[in-house]
């Protein structure tokens, strides 16, 4: 029976849980405000010397120096950057640790791995996209081919005889060419190393005729003429290399490059993930920073934690379309 004693009890907690709210929302209003108080953290899921650790030390110096407080990088490698991931998924939602990471781990692990230590959909606050780096798609200079449409050409005229380099089963590298496969039908051999710097190696060696390189790592060689650049897999010309046209020119839709995206723990408050976002922007657009980004053809995008869950979905469709089309499996 409805009584007057229970409609005011109901009342009163309603009552209650609005107080709650609006006590919660104030606190987070005065964390984003307050933030930061203390040493912030920056997480790299990367050995140091990568494009990530690159740009994470680049970043960090800005944002230390706008906010008078210090960010101090941290890397911890490990299991295709899942080992750095569960360390920030398991951190305290005060803004104090932040995580670097790549789609090669939140958009591509997912789909490599039997398991991951943590949620990938629900164990980060997102804080937004902040940079991409496009792969060059290079070739030894003996090669036959000054363009995409030419390594086409020839690899449709000798059905797995034409081999290329990666970092690892399952690197970013690996499924870049891979999604060239098969968006431009054609078999080449895939040949691992362990690691970036012996897969461009062996690029140079001509122990393999291709590879997509990162631009921070592709750059050099290119200029020293130890490899030719064909193609560069964002949908424009890098101003790095501006003479080198985009894949999508021969393979319309062809897209793909090393997205950089920042994250907190999960429970973030909205206003002190609107805070962080705020500060890496500010440091993005810098000019400081925009010149040194762009020497390793680095570009800032700044995007903001609402739209970063529409992207990660976008990515994640991708790569494990390719994934699971050609039976990837990580070494």
């Amino acid at each position: 029976m409805i009584t007057r004693r229970n409609l005011g009890l109901a009342a009163l907690g309603a009552a209650t849980a609005s107080m709650a709210a609006g006590r919660a929302r104030a606190q987070g209003q005065a964390a984003g405000a307050e933030w930061p108080q203390r040493q912030v953290t920056l997480v790299v899921p990367w050995a140091p010397g990568g494009s990530t650790d690159t740009l994470a030390r680049v970043l960090a110096q800005r944002v230390s120096a706008d906010l008078g407080r210090p960010v101090v990088v941290d890397n911890r490698p490990g299991a295709s950057g899942t080992v750095g991931h569960a360390s920030v998924s398991r951190a305290q939602p005060d803004g104090y640790t932040l995580l670097l990471g790549t789609n090669s781990t939140y958009a591509m692990a997912p789909f490599l791995l039997n398991s991951l230590p943590y949620d990938n959909d629900k164990g980060f606050s997102p804080i937004g996209l902040l940079a991409t780096n496009a792969q060059f798609f290079c070739v030894h200079p003996s090669l036959r081919a000054n363009n995409i449409a030419e390594f086409i050409a020839l690899a449709k005229a000798q059905p797995g005889k034409l081999s290329y380099s990666s970092s690892g089963a399952g690197s970013s590298a690996h499924l870049a060419v891979e999604l060239l496969a098969v968006e431009a039908g054609i078999d080449v051999l895939h040949v691992p190393y362990r690691g970036g710097a012996p897969a461009l190696q062996a690029l140079i060696a001509n122990e393999v005729q291709l590879s997509a390189v990162d631009a921070v790592s592709a750059l050099q060689p290119m200029r020293a003429n130890a490899v030719r650049a064909i193609a560069v897999s964002s949908k424009e010309a890098d101003p790095a290399a501006p003479d080198v046209k985009p894949i999508a020119a021969t393979v319309p839709g062809f897209e793909c490059s090393t997205d950089f995206a920042l994250f907190a723990p999960p429970g973030v408050p909205a206003a002190l993930q609107s805070r962080i976002q705020q500060a890496f922007a500010k440091a993005l657009d810098s000019a400081e920073v925009r010149e040194k980004l762009a020497t390793m053809a680095i570009r800032p995008v700044g995007g903001k934690p609402e739209d970063f869950p529409a992207y990660q979905k976008r990515e994640m469709e991708k790569w494990g379309g390719i994934i699971r089309a050609r039976n990837i499996k990580p070494d």
